[in-house]
């Protein structure tokens, strides 16, 4: 009994050594601050988190429009500041990106990132350095990407002919997402680990390999960003509030069995082919350093950037161009001129078909992959905007805001791909793969794929809604902004589906 009651009180001690470490301390710190302005309805140890619904990018977005494009809030026993302007963003990426460079350390990263050794998730520091140079010079360089060019082009010609197959009668309705989800995984695991999951090239077993693998990317979506509560109130961590610990514990586990498994494939073949192989020959020079775990780390990073992101932004592009028949006609005729009838788009093709791309970019403005960029962390005090931001803060940066400021946009919830005719936009206004030292190094990648297929889905059929009513584009719940329904339309084929695919069938 004794024993219990030592235990009880215990506990108790270190609930108010917390409370008082968390809010007195740290209020007489911050009062000897200027921090930027911050909503008062904080609330003992919640802080700001009651405040925060889905969609995190628009409740952030509201509370900047009351209280300024820099503001404070208190996530817990986090402090958090939000930049919703591109004079703010271009100050934290330029004067203080090498201070903004670190990440947070959040359970996610943690299980995820093999506890913060991946790119995403690692400091900044030695180890990241080398990695961000591993993937420009060796991962998404011109020629390593140049190398997979058929790979890509024969996954977009994959996905015509299933589309053919369905709809060589006539209008057929078509549910996109899964047909985008299978060209952009197909393709990217083609790339990293020489295996076609779907299609007649992969098994019952690899098809359900890989749909298992996607669940787990979309589950590794909902727990990203702020929405794990334990990253911010330690005893909800330690209790493990909502099983969010155990569960990204399962989901990392059969993440890396997955992963594992490629890697050992690769070992069993005796070429260089893809890029597991590439980074296992850095292994074999460097055993210590280029791990399985440090491998495993930049293939999922492949996997998860090079899949849903992509998908994503496609299906949103689909969405808009059904909505808005006139813009999809001039695409086509922009496709029809510069291509014609007797060949499929090739990517040499996309440098002169300036309104495809302007497409994608209108999409990815109005539908950013990442609303919110993945978090980042201060490494020293600093001054921001003329506030104080103390060492560990959180830096969350609005892309979604900034995209759509009616200061630097004309009609910004219009979907106009014109605004990017000709145009050379600043760096800190338009922010689709991010800015600065953390921005994605595979974005050159992404938007060939996009370019690619979009434009190839453009030339190949004509596309109309399923009935009059436009197309819903309200938002999904997860870190990558998914439509909240999956796009459904009508597809048909045309002419160059008709003559050049029958003549290779």
């Amino acid at each position: 009994m004794e024993s219990k009651w030592l235990y009880v009180s215990l506990m108790c001690s270190t609930l108010i050594a917390l409370v008082y470490k968390l809010f007195f301390d740290t209020r007489a710190r911050a009062g000897s601050r200027k921090l930027p302005p911050s909503p008062p309805a904080a609330r003992p140890f919640l802080g700001h988190l009651h405040l925060l619904e889905n969609p995190l990018h628009r409740t952030l977005h509201k509370l900047s429009l009351k209280h300024g494009p820099i503001l404070s809030l208190r996530f817990g026993s986090r402090l958090v500041v939000v930049v919703s302007s591109p004079t703010a963003i271009e100050e934290c990426f330029t004067k203080n990106d090498a201070n903004f460079a670190n990440r947070p350390h959040l359970t996610m990263n943690r299980h995820l990132g093999y506890n913060y050794t991946a790119l995403v998730s690692a400091s900044y520091g030695d180890h990241w350095r080398n990695l961000r140079r591993l993937c420009s010079l060796e991962i998404f360089s011109p020629g390593r990407l140049n190398m997979f060019l058929s790979t890509r082009e024969e996954e977009v010609k994959h996905l015509l002919s299933s589309l053919y197959k369905m709809s060589s009668i006539g209008f057929t309705s078509v549910r996109l997402r899964s047909k985008l989800c299978e060209v952009t995984f197909n393709n990217i695991t083609r790339m990293v680990a020489g295996k076609r999951y779907y299609g007649d090239a992969g098994g019952i077993q690899d098809k359900v390999e890989a749909k298992q693998f996607q669940e787990l990317i979309s589950a590794t979506f909902k727990f990203s960003g702020a929405s794990n509560a334990g990253d911010f109130l330690p005893l909800l961590r330690w209790i493990d509030y909502k099983g969010i610990e155990k569960n990204m514990s399962i989901i990392s586990k059969k993440m890396d069995k997955f992963l594992q498994g490629l890697i050992n494939e690769r070992r069993q073949c005796n070429n260089n082919d893809t890029m597991i192989d590439h980074l296992l020959s850095f292994q074999q020079s460097q055993p210590g350093y280029y791990t399985d775990e440090i491998i495993k780390g930049l293939v999922l990073v492949m996997l998860i950037g090079g899949t849903n992101t992509s998908e994503t932004t496609m299906e949103w592009a689909m969405s808009l161009l059904v909505n808005h028949p006139e813009v999809l006609k001039k695409a086509r005729d922009e496709i029809d001129f510069h291509v014609g009838f007797d060949r499929f788009i090739k990517e040499e093709d996309l440098s002169k078909l300036h309104y495809l791309n302007n497409i994608v970019s209108e999409t990815l403005r109005l539908f950013p992959a990442l609303p919110s960029l993945v978090p980042h962390e201060s490494s020293h005090d600093c001054k921001l905007g003329g506030y104080d931001v103390p060492r560990g803060t959180i830096i969350l940066a609005n892309v979604w805001a900034v995209h759509r400021d009616p200061e630097l946009w004309e009609e910004p919830d219009c979907f106009k791909p014109e605004r990017f005719e000709g145009k050379e936009i600043e760096a800190h206004k338009f922010l689709p793969f991010g800015t600065g030292r953390r921005v994605c190094p595979g974005a050159v990648l992404g938007q060939r794929v996009m370019g690619l297929a979009l434009g190839s889905l453009i030339q190949s059929f004509e596309w109309r809604r399923v009935n009059e009513e436009k197309v819903d584009l309200a938002e999904g719940t997860g870190l990558a902004m998914p439509k909240a329904n999956p796009l459904v339309v009508m597809c048909k084929p045309r002419q160059v589906m008709d003559k050049v695919f029958k003549n290779m069938i």
